[in-house]
């Protein structure tokens, strides 16, 4: 059974927390996309509970009841707020998942707490902006092309374009999901679109509208920025898990972090797609395991 709360962050902020899963079992950090906020999920809670893993997640600054950063941070970043709640449950190691924008937020966690990072995974998870060798839009859904590059120009612009175009998209309620995404969901992604991941994802689109754009805006301006941390400095080991039927990441994000990652293990599928590769979470989670050598 999941449980949500909400912990004192740094600053004096406030990060809103859900736990679930094996409450005795190793602590799974799990970075949501973008957008989201915690919602219950009981498929999520039933597979990481199967696993044997404790789930962990939290709503990144300005999404759901967590506090706005006074200013738009870095993936990096987030590798602060991770600890933060992680400290506060009482967990020391920990492996950890990142699903679209939350891929370089657990390779942030990879490169910057080794120590504490057993092994990670990033799936459909979005590669640097501006990255050597990859054009980074070619294969993306004509929402995201408008979205990244009004991004590119800022936080006014970025802003007005989620006020207007990301915030309805948001209020869809779960039967209005998938039309709502428009052309951002092929066809193996919208019949993963079931009653039940539609009532979640709703959900978590809901509330993570519930301060308005901040979130968001802070979200996207993070994805055309640096970083914060290099890729190189990974030692730790790390699955990429992408798919070629994916118009929100394309296909080469997850192959040129295959081929960038030190060591990592490449799960390229040409019949997944965005949403879809969640399908196989129980796997990614057994495969994580073996990575960790748990």
């Amino acid at each position: 059974m999941s449980h949500i709360d909400e912990i004192p962050g740094p600053d004096g902020r406030t990060i809103e927390v859900l736990t679930g899963g094996d409450p005795d079992g190793f602590p799974l950090l799990f970075h949501m996309g973008s957008p989201s906020a915690v919602a219950a999920s009981a498929a999520i809670d039933a597979v990481a509970g199967a696993a044997g893993l404790r789930y962990v997640t939290f709503s990144r600054p300005g999404y759901g009841r967590s506090t706005p950063r006074p200013a738009p941070g870095r993936y990096a970043d987030d590798v602060a707020e991770s600890l933060v709640v992680l400290d506060h449950l009482g967990i020391g190691d920990f492996v950890t998942v990142g699903w679209s924008g939350g891929g370089p937020r657990a390779l942030a966690c990879a490169a910057l707490v080794p120590g504490r990072c057993r092994a990670a995974a990033t799936l459909a998870g979005v590669a640097p902006y501006g990255a050597a060798g990859l054009d980074w839009f070619e294969g993306m859904a004509e929402e995201n092309l408008e979205e990244y590059h009004t991004a590119e120009q800022g936080a006014e612009a970025y802003g007005a374009l989620v006020e207007e175009q990301i915030l309805p998209m948001l209020a869809a309620t779960p039967d209005q999901i998938a039309d709502a995404m428009g052309g951002l969901v092929t066809p193996v992604d919208k019949a993963m679109v079931t009653d039940e991941f539609a009532d979640w994802m709703s959900r978590t689109f809901n509330h993570a509208g519930a301060q308005g754009a901040i979130g968001v805006r802070d979200d996207g301006l993070a994805a055309v920025a640096p970083w914060g941390f290099d890729l190189a400095d990974i030692t730790v080991p790390v699955a990429v898990w992408q798919g070629r039927q994916d118009a929100m990441v394309p296909y080469a994000h997850g192959a040129w972090l295959a081929a960038k990652v030190p060591g990592a293990q490449p799960h390229l599928f040409e019949d997944e797609g965005h949403l879809s590769l969640l399908g196989r979470l129980d796997e990614i989670l057994h495969d994580l395991k073996q990575l960790a050598g748990l």
